[in-house]
């Protein structure tokens, strides 16, 4: 079956067959049918012997004689040159000539006889393939052999009548050849070239087979082209998440206004309120410690020995310069940083860290991960390569490797919040706050056997931002690795609070950055695609722009704690009152 669509027709012709139509029904049927001769006579296809400024029959006449001249002028010199014994390569000004006008004129020839030939054939195929099963272009065949007769117009249907178009009835075939087997759901994009066709196609087939609607996602406003190959894979409509801004969040001397998806009431006003009492106290400021994104394959050997030569070899000083250069090979942002190792038996694990540019990087190191392991097999041929990745780096999931040694952007950042501030904006006091997080984000995450959860609420924020920015929400498992410390300063006055972030993954370029709503976040930040000079600037900043957000958030919600108003204000603003139970399924 062909699931082909057939380009649509120009919006011209449609336009001038329904005016027509219309003028039809309105007047005489003379005047209705001479106009509409008129709008309806095809151009004439333009042919290549157009472009001859002499009659054809004079021209032909001329090329003909002057091929066959030069071509017998030219073969009475090379008999007489044999004869001579003269060197074929040395010719004459008028053997020149001869050979100029011979070419000439088998060129004119040839694309009299040719390409001439070829175009009629071309267009006669186009018409035959495209217009002949056109309807509306059968009605105007009489036009073009007797443009003095009126061909009949159809008469509109009546407009309680739906016509199915060629489009519908193809789309309805493909939809029961979905759901019945015969064509994978995940090869529409490749057999109909047109992925948002494909999408509601494919949502249709799945509401058809499950029996229920999908009427509250969205399918039309998105540009199902951009995630094909990327993003997202056999999509049926996307979900609309809110966007709220918080700020402006005063961060090294320069205000930010940060971009925060989320479904949860209070979480953007009080990030808001945070940035707002940073602001007034002269805004906060940033170290990046670190920039190294990690990937850990796991090999093995026949026997631990040989697991520890490797060990011993990677890790020697000696042999990192070598293995950086294989490394690095992979891309010109990558540079390795270092090789750490661990073992379990005959089993070796070796974490690889490099700074990946302005991109998240992991599918960058990666690439480098495998020259290097490519180059290891030459000296270590029994060495067995696992897998590329062993969970020593380690990817989303709670690991105290990533909260010791860093993944990542290693980001550590402070403030420090007047006592009218404190006050007036936070509505509660120094003492209380400091007492609040020794026992809460401390010693009641030491009681919880917290891994990196030193923090109220950091995945919030880091979740909200990376949705709005187009990171990898996955990754937020690690990024929220966050302790949250607060000290009285300044004689108890004032308060110092600050968040470090050891494991905070980001990219500006690359996954779903390149989105348009996601990019659109990233550009009211600043820091939209790549640096070019300075190449992993942009991602650099990003995440310490959410070590701000966090901050901020962290010093709001202890706040509303230590003052009692935690529950009051989400009762207030993050409480629904719809019924869900009336919504149809």
């Amino acid at each position: 079956m062909d699931i082909r669509r057939r380009p649509p027709r120009p919006p011209q012709q449609r336009t001038t067959a329904h005016n027509a139509g219309t003028h039809h029904h309105a007047q005489s049927g003379r005047s209705s049918s001479s106009g509409a001769v008129d709008d309806r006579s095809p151009s004439p296809t333009p042919r290549a012997s157009d472009a001859l400024p002499l009659p054809l029959y004079l021209t032909n006449a001329v090329f003909f004689t002057l091929f066959f001249s030069v071509a017998y002028f030219l073969l009475h010199r090379w008999r007489d040159k044999i004869r001579n014994s003269t060197p074929l390569h040395v010719v004459t000004l008028s053997e020149i000539a001869a050979i100029v006008s011979l070419i000439a004129s088998f060129i004119y020839l040839l694309g009299f006889f040719g390409i001439d030939f070829v175009q009629s054939f071309i267009s006669r195929a186009s018409h035959d393939a495209w217009d002949l099963d056109d309807p509306h272009h059968q009605n105007f065949l009489v036009d073009d052999r007797n443009p003095c007769i009126a061909p009949p117009l159809p008469k509109l249907p009546d407009p309680d009548v739906v016509i199915p178009t060629l489009s519908s009835e193809e789309d309805e075939e493909i939809i029961n050849s979905v759901v019945g087997g015969t064509i994978p759901s995940y090869s529409l994009e490749s057999r109909l070239g047109d992925c948002k066709r494909a999408a509601s196609i494919r949502r249709e087939a799945l509401q058809r087979t499950t029996g229920r609607s999908l009427q509250g996602l969205a399918l039309e406003g998105f540009d199902y082209e951009s995630i094909l190959g990327q993003c997202c894979e056999m999509p049926v409509g996307y979900v609309q998440i809110p966007v709220g801004i918080a700020g402006p969040l005063l961060l090294d001397g320069f205000e930010y206004w940060v971009p925060m998806a989320t479904t949860e009431g209070c979480l953007v006003a009080s990030t808001n309120r945070g940035c707002k009492a940073i602001h007034a106290c002269g805004g906060a400021a940033s170290m990046l410690l670190r920039d190294a994104m990690t990937r850990a394959p796991v090999v093995r050997f026949g026997s631990a020995k040989r697991a520890s030569d490797l060990k011993f070899f990677l890790e020697d000083p000696i042999n990192f310069d070598t293995l950086s250069v294989v490394f690095n090979r992979s891309s010109r942002f990558a540079r390795l940083q270092g090789i750490q190792c661990a073992m379990a038996g005959k089993n070796l694990y070796i974490r690889f860290s490099c700074s990946t540019g302005d991109a998240m990087g992991m599918n960058m190191v990666s690439k480098g991960v495998q020259n290097v392991l490519d180059f290891l097999l030459s000296d270590f041929p029994d060495m067995d390569v696992i897998g590329i990745s062993g969970n020593f780096c380690s990817d989303k999931k709670p690991a105290a490797i990533n909260w010791i040694e860093g993944r990542g952007k290693s980001v550590v950042c402070e403030a420090t919040i007047k006592e009218e501030v404190v006050k007036k904006v936070l509505k509660t006091n120094v003492a209380a706050l400091v007492e609040l997080n020794v026992l809460k984000n401390l010693a009641g995450s030491a009681i919880a056997g917290a891994l990196g959860g030193y923090n109220a609420h950091a995945s919030n924020i880091v979740s909200a931002i990376f949705i709005a920015t187009g990171q990898d929400p996955a990754q937020n498992v690690e990024s929220s690795n966050c302790i949250t410390m607060m000290e009285a300063v300044n004689d108890g006055k004032d308060l110092h609070v600050s968040v470090t972030m050891p494991s905070i993954e980001v990219g500006t370029v690359g996954g779903g950055t390149q989105l348009a709503s996601q990019s659109a976040c990233l550009n009211l930040i600043g820091v939209k695609g790549a640096n070019k000079e300075s190449p992993g600037s942009n991602s650099r900043l990003l995440a310490t722009i959410v070590a701000g957000a966090v901050l901020a958030g962290e010093l709001s919600l202890m706040s509303a704690i230590a003052a009692g108003q935690l529950v009051k204000s989400h009762m207030k603003y993050n409480r629904s009152s719809k019924d869900v139970t009336l919504v149809t399924s």
